[in-house]
């Protein structure tokens, strides 16, 4: 981006929190920053209603020395099109021209897929400004991933990218022939890794991070859970390097971010299933834009042209 300061405010719109601050750029300034529970079980009228009155408070408050601040970027958990449509509705059904109209006494609205938003946040300020191209994966609600070539996302040729745990593999079992149904994001996701310690201690858990509490307090089931969860993550990400080639992985998200995630345990595995010697040893790395890369990533999606297939 150029060096002249530039204001928009990004919106993370995820599947248990919406989270929202006023940005500037070149350097990715938090100015405000507020975060409400998504709760999309209420329907999805609630949810934009929420998105709505978020987006007036954060621009009534904003602060008088940022430049003026006239653009909004929203990362959303669904697919999103090259051109900005909405393609799919598993958190919440919305229309991108509902949006637009509904946000327009606050400015323009630039739609981006939530995972695509943090990945370019990562190449502009975090741990992807190392490399020319990288393959992002973030880890938490959900599991997804964007390769990014130049600073820019690959778009694919729909804007349906990044679906990385949403389907099982089906692979028969040798011994009766029963076909796997579990996806990634049953296995390593936050809800995945609480419903698994759950069928083994019924109740015991409610969040991600109460699964790492049981590890740490030497909980068997729990650390059985959580390894088994890095070897399924390792075992996809390595496929995707398989595919890609990318010059690294940038593990991102909320659960792979937390300090309790067993973050050697995800490196064997990944290294593991990588087939190649030419690329097995990669850097393999966490994130550095932390908690506020959607955000950030949001806002920088509506300051950025869109550019297909990410050139």
């Amino acid at each position: 981006m150029g060096s002249l300061p530039q204001t928009a405010l990004g919106i993370d719109v995820g599947g248990t929190k919406i989270a929202a601050a006023i940005v500037t750029f070149p350097g990715g300034q938090i100015h405000a920053r507020r975060q409400i529970p998504t709760n999309p079980e209420r329907g999805s009228q609630a949810v934009l209603g929420d998105l709505v009155q978020l987006t007036a408070e954060l621009m009534a408050g904003t602060d008088p020395t940022c430049p003026p601040c006239t653009t909004i970027g929203i990362g959303l958990c669904e697919l999103v099109s090259p051109d900005g449509r909405i393609l799919s509705g598993n958190c919440v059904r919305w229309r991108a021209d509902t949006i637009a109209s509904l946000l327009e006494p606050f400015g323009t609205v630039t739609l981006e897929a939530d995972v695509r938003a943090a990945a370019r946040a990562e190449a502009l300020l975090g741990a992807g400004r190392r490399f020319r191209t990288f393959l992002y994966v973030t880890v938490g609600t959900g599991i997804s991933c964007c390769l990014m070539e130049d600073g820019k996302p690959y778009l694919g040729a729909r804007g349906a990218t990044g679906t990385l745990a949403s389907s099982a593999l089906r692979v028969p079992c040798a011994h009766c022939g029963t076909l796997n149904l579990q996806t990634l994001e049953d296995l390593a996701s936050g809800p995945g890794i609480v419903h698994r310690l759950n069928r083994l201690q019924p109740g015991r858990v409610h969040t991600g991070q109460d699964v790492f509490a049981e590890v740490a307090r030497g909980n068997t089931d729990a650390r059985q859970v959580v390894q088994t969860a890095c070897e399924a993550l390792g075992s996809a990400v390595g496929l995707m390097v398989n595919v890609l080639d990318p010059e690294a992985v940038i593990l991102g998200g909320g659960l792979a971010q937390s300090d309790d995630f067993l973050w050697e345990d995800f490196l064997e595995a990944t290294r593991r299933h990588i087939w190649s010697e030419v690329h097995r040893e990669l850097p393999i790395v966490r994130a550095e834009t932390g908690k506020d890369a959607g955000v950030i990533g949001a806002a920088l999606s509506a300051l950025q042209p869109r550019a297909r297939q990410g050139r």
